[in-house]
């Protein structure tokens, strides 16, 4: 294990977060709040503390592939610690564990939330909260890697690797630190274009701002206690909901169609079979949702409306609402449990398991069928027209075991609370697969403040292991991995 190389990473980490949180003293600044204060003491002690470790550079920048996925998850360990701080000092949520597991779920853009009451936050607060989304959205080591141009070669691969969804990282990625700079330019653009388009339906700009930040990360986080429903009350309710639908959509696809559409390879758009599974599933969900829930609205729009604004939240992993889904049947509650899983695509800013992992699940197993009833049959399995390498196949599986794992382990866990089952299956649903509401106790109506410590500490597992795809998280816990080469 590269130590030295390690702690370089951690000092930008706590240098970047020291400067994220001047953004939220500005805010408190702005709306004469006192608790800005803690954002500015906060930040300026992590600033000051990462300057003096990044002072101190390592003679050599080597990073094994172990060495990217523990930087990657102390990395976020770090961010999630230091970015609770504000919240609990300043007495806004008392409780360091429930600050820790807020301060997790905005960075991991999960969106599940302790607070009983969110509107009685000051607006610094609420702007972290959000902020946070945006700087988990893309990923903070891709920040990194667009910042730092010692970060290239192959340890950059190795960190890209760590904190990228999806079962594979193309390996022929051209300069690092361009593409890494491609990606933030697109994230912050459509964040951008969605500010102005929610400003443009009557949003005050603090709303535009933190719901585009909560969008873009596919996050969750509201400034209200009824979610994206506040909004309902406006005259453009369903316009500014409807653009936050289509952005949650847009946020939940791979990045790699945004490049492919500013390099003008459309034809090439038309190859990727993820995407198309994708939009598929939307309007599948979409149709099946709202004939099912029509007889609660009577109304044909407000169905596909609440439907189409649902499915693209939980699928994109976003987590917004606009009415309580505790009311709807039972059919449209397994549906959205199964899109919780599923999630968004990989190279998105979305969680679950991946839109491409189940593709290639499905043409694993149509493989094997054909091979039982032609055993001599060469067949391969495919994706985008190309043969899918036996290694990501093999590695697809065992993520399958793994994900399967934690969910049986976590749940068994979370069931000491004594509570019912729906809410400890979907609260351990929501929180791996970073969606953030589920039902019953922790539906979109509900919270998590009712867990124990215990369950909670539980949850911030299972958010950081969702959001960094298990593997990063878990060999940190590996002895064998602290070991000298």
């Amino acid at each position: 294990m590269n130590k030295r190389t390690l702690v370089y990473i951690l000092g930008w980490v706590l240098f970047i977060e020291g400067v994220s949180m001047q953004f939220s003293t500005l805010v408190g600044l702005y709306y004469g709040e006192s608790n800005f204060r803690f954002f500015l003491y906060t930040g300026l002690a992590a600033i000051v503390l990462g300057l003096i470790i990044i002072f101190h550079k390592p003679k050599r920048f080597e990073m094994a592939r172990r060495d990217g996925f523990a930087a990657t998850a102390l990395s976020w360990i770090v961010l999630s610690f230091v970015g609770a701080i504000p919240l609990c000092v300043s007495g806004q949520i008392p409780s360091y564990i429930d600050a820790v597991f807020e301060s997790v779920s905005g960075f991991t853009t999960t969106g599940s939330t302790i607070l009983v009451d969110i509107e009685a936050l000051d607006k610094c607060m609420l702007f972290w909260r959000s902020f946070s989304h945006f700087l988990g959205g893309m990923g903070v080591i891709v920040f990194l890697l667009a910042l730092i141009p010692r970060l290239g070669g192959n340890a950059g691969i190795n960190l890209m690797k760590a904190e990228s969804t999806g079962p594979d990282v193309e390996k022929t990625m051209p300069r690092l630190r361009t593409y890494a700079l491609i990606l933030y330019s697109i994230y912050g653009g459509l964040t951008v274009i969605e500010m102005i388009l929610l400003r443009a339906g009557g949003m005050y700009w603090f709303d535009s701002i933190t719901s585009a930040f909560a969008t873009a990360g596919t996050g969750g986080f509201a400034n209200y206690n009824n979610s994206i429903g506040y909004f309902s009350t406006y005259a453009n309710g369903y316009y500014l909901q409807g653009v936050i639908s289509v952005f949650m959509m847009l946020f939940g696809v791979n990045f790699y169609v945004y490049i492919l559409i500013l390099s003008r390879k459309l034809k090439n758009i038309l190859r990727l079979e993820e995407l198309w599974l994708y939009l598929g599933i939307i309007v599948f969900a979409t149709a099946a949702i709202a004939v099912n829930i029509y007889n609660i609205y009577q109304n044909a729009f407000d169905s596909v409306h609440q439907s189409f604004f649902y499915v693209s939240s939980i699928l994109s992993s976003t987590g917004f609402a606009i009415d309580n889904t505790d009311k709807w049947p039972a059919f449209s509650k397994s549906l959205i449990c199964v899109l919780t899983c599923i999630g968004a695509c990989a190279g998105s800013t979305g969680g679950g398991f991946k839109v491409s992992r189940v593709l290639i699940l499905i043409k694993q197993a149509r493989k094997e069928f054909r091979l039982i009833i032609h055993p001599r049959m060469v067949s391969n399995v495919t994706m985008n027209r190309k043969k899918v390498n036996h290694t990501v196949t093999r590695n697809v599986s065992v993520y399958l075991i793994v994900y399967v794992g934690i969910i049986v382990i976590t749940t068994t866990l979370i069931s000491l609370n004594g509570f019912d089952f729906t809410t400890n299956f979907t609260s351990v649903l929501a929180t791996l697969n970073n969606t953030g509401p589920g039902f019953s106790i922790v539906g979109s109506a509900g919270n998590y403040a009712q867990f124990s410590i215990f369950s909670k500490i539980v949850f911030i597992f299972n958010m950081i292991a969702g959001r960094l795809e298990l593997y990063p998280l878990l060999i940190i816990f590996m002895p064998r991995a602290w070991r000298k080469n």
